[in-house]
């Protein structure tokens, strides 16, 4: 994929509506960990530098684990500025996932070095930034921004899932990363649910809770 910043005109993967300036300041925006029923929903904001371009850019899940660990050095070498955010279960629990997850993306371009002068979002929906911003469908599989956050983010939360897999191997966390498959409900219908790390306001979870209780 061509760096945005080297087009003298908007690439035409941009939305309609995109005001492009050559050279701006853009920031590509994702997250990971929607869908799992444990743990933060992470987010990542990166700026690219043009003169400094990395090859092999991708939507994080049509990468190999190997090949995200090999990016995530380059991006944080060759950016212009990258960060983090997150929101933490008991938000998600409180504000539903879609907000939470607006709220960790918002708070990833807050935690930048350098601000933005617009922002791209993978997804259909985008939240308010400050500046100028849009979401872009399958945006981590088209611009390179928001690739690199993509990465950044899936290579964080994974390390954390494998952090909570030494705590907690009887649940399998560094095999399924979180998500509801058959082997972790299997876990939560044997050890139930883990205070403070599961979403108690997921069906599972809650079910879990509620057999516990009986």
């Amino acid at each position: 994929m061509t760096p945005f910043s080297e087009y003298p005109l908007a690439p035409p993967w941009l939305p309609s509506r995109f005001h492009w300036q050559p050279g701006m300041l853009l920031a590509g925006v994702d997250e990971v960990g929607r869908g799992p029923l444990i743990g933060a929903v992470v987010t990542a904001a990166v700026i690219l530098d043009p003169a400094r371009p990395i090859d092999g850019l991708a939507d994080s899940k049509r990468l190999t684990e190997r090949r995200r660990l090999a990016l995530v050095p380059l991006i944080q070498e060759r950016a212009l500025a990258f960060a983090y955010g997150r929101a933490e279960p008991a938000e998600i629990d409180q504000l539903n996932i879609y907000q939470a997850t607006m709220l960790a993306m918002q708070r990833a371009v807050q935690n930048l070095p350098q601000r933005p002068q617009a922002v791209l979002v993978d997804g259909n929906r985008s939240p308010e930034f400050g500046v100028p911003a849009e979401a872009v469908v399958k945006g981590d599989g088209l611009i390179p921004a928001i690739s690199a956050a993509s990465v950044l983010a899936k290579v964080a939360r994974d390390a954390e899932m494998a952090a909570l897999h030494q705590h907690y191997p009887e649940y399998g966390f560094a095999q399924h990363k979180g998500y509801p498959t058959a082997e972790h409900l299997a876990a939560l219908d044997r050890h139930g649910a883990l205070p403070g790390l599961h979403r108690q306001s997921f069906g599972p979870v809650a079910r879990a809770a509620l057999r516990d209780v009986g």
